[in-house]
């Protein structure tokens, strides 16, 4: 059974930073790309960041120059610093991994809260 878990989510000022990590267990199978998505109350889930196996990596563009995300391979851990927060990052993030076989696990969310 494959396991994300999440932590480094909280309340923050904005113009604050926080960063979220996000941890991969029990896959019989290699992980390989990971991401980072959101859904604020009353909003679809949304893409924010995505990283490959190589390193490769997408943005949200609403988060483009304030967000980076990144991966410890070996840990099978994707990070994500998120600098300069503003009050419409606030939502619920989630990560994801993607195994050999294309199959998408979940973790359960963790709450950012920007907010003075």
């Amino acid at each position: 059974q494959v396991q994300l878990v999440e932590s480094g989510g909280g309340l923050v000022q904005p113009g604050g930073s926080l960063r979220l990590s996000c941890a991969a267990s029990g896959s019989r199978l290699s992980i390989n790309a990971m991401g980072w998505y959101r859904q604020a109350p009353g909003k679809q889930r949304g893409l924010v960041a995505r990283i490959s196996t190589s390193g490769s990596t997408n943005y949200a563009d609403s988060v483009k120059g304030r967000f980076t995300i990144s991966r410890d391979n070996a840990k099978n851990t994707v990070y994500l610093q998120m600098n300069n927060l503003k009050p419409e990052d606030t939502a619920v993030y989630y990560c994801n991994a993607y195994n050999s076989l294309g199959y998408v696990h979940w973790g359960q969310g963790t709450q950012v809260t920007v907010s003075s």
